[in-house]
């Protein structure tokens, strides 16, 4: 029982891309979800000696990725892992303006890969490795806007929230159950991503805070996504993680 297990969604690229880089070491196992494989992962896990599968995986339709990731839990010896962690990242992004200017499917497409997928990821986690030994996680990665709501940014404000929430109700639930998970949700801080480049490159018309993001750039003021990754994979290793649920990497 000395290796761990990681379970990453979003693996492919931005801060999901630099945690699968930063948790490829020796005692580790990985297993990433997201919509196209990385070979550049695949050849990093093969430099390392660690076994990393991917699976292309659409989180806009989550119940079969849901289903297929808990048969294959039950399907692995929970004798071979001390740990367990699942890490949800992934979301999908809009172009930022009033939540009348979506088009339906997509706006349904953020709502379930934000929210409706970590909940269904989390749940079946939790149910095929409720009996194992192991220390369970769940990391939840969530944004400041899930906590300050900004115009021009609805769906992504409402996801965030929901995963703040949903992980406060999973901690009180996990709290009940012998060897539960410690249940956490992150803020990541402002990280140079897709995302940021979204905003910067988005009109002010219906995005009153554009002008901040663009000076936040200029002004240095952004993380890297490997610099973020170190601090969240440092943390989430730790002895405190879990002890706040809500939380801020920031802060931590």
């Amino acid at each position: 029982m000395n290796q761990h297990l990681y379970l990453l969604t979003g693996a492919s690229r931005g801060l999901g891309r630099a945690l699968a880089q930063r948790l490829l070491r020796p005692g580790h196992e990985l297993l990433c979800l997201s919509r196209g494989t990385d070979p550049t992962l695949a050849e990093a896990a093969r430099a390392a000696g660690v076994v990393c599968e991917q699976w292309p995986a659409d989180l806009a339709d989550p119940v079969p990725v849901a289903a297929r990731l808990e048969a294959w839990l039950r399907a692995i010896d929970p004798q071979r892992f001390a740990s367990a962690t699942l890490v949800n990242n992934a979301a999908l992004l809009l172009a930022p303006g009033p939540l009348d200017r979506s088009e339906a499917l997509q706006l349904s497409a953020a709502l379930r890969v934000g929210l409706e997928a970590p909940a269904l990821l989390s749940a079946a986690f939790l149910r095929a490795t409720r009996d194992w030994p192991a220390s369970k996680r769940v990391l939840n990665i969530s944004s400041g806007l899930g906590r300050r709501a900004m115009a021009g940014s609805a769906s992504y404000c409402a996801v965030k929230a929901g995963l703040d929430h949903l992980s406060r109700a999973q901690a009180l639930d996990e709290a009940l159950q012998p060897n539960g998970a410690r249940i956490v949700s992150l803020a990541p801080g402002v990280i140079d991503t897709d995302m940021q480049v979204q905003l910067r490159g988005a009109g002010a018309e219906g995005f009153p805070e554009h002008d901040m993001f663009v000076q936040m750039h200029r002004g240095g003021q952004l993380s890297t996504p490997a610099d973020t990754a170190a601090r969240i994979v440092e943390w989430m290793e730790s002895a405190t993680f879990g002890a706040e649920v809500v939380a801020d990497i920031r802060t931590v």
